[in-house]
């Protein structure tokens, strides 16, 4: 394992994450930081010169569509179940001063 993580590392990433760690568990997450950057370093060797950049897994389209107005205008008939109205609106007790 060539990438040793101290004492300190785990104390401010324990700290950022609010989690308090025995000494035991810090000794497991210094292990498991270790492996993670291991990893990391693998991947690094890899040759990604021919790889194309990826930015979504699933070709992507654009999904936006026309903004048509289909059911009309119907706020009379919506405004018929209101207890009360006002301006075209329904009226509602405030919730606020």
């Amino acid at each position: 394992m060539a990438n040793e993580i101290s004492d300190k590392t785990i104390e401010y990433a324990a700290a950022l994450a609010k989690l308090e760690l025995s000494g035991e568990e810090k000794e497991q997450a210094k292990k498991d930081m270790g492996r993670m950057l291991d990893y990391i370093d693998q991947l690094n060797e890899l040759d990604t010169s021919q790889v194309e950049p990826l930015c979504h897994l699933f070709p992507v389209r654009n999904v936006f569509r026309e903004d048509v107005v289909v059911n009309g205008d119907e706020s009379e008939k919506l405004l018929k179940n209101a207890p009360e109205q006002k301006d075209n609106m329904f009226a509602v007790p405030r919730t606020f001063d």
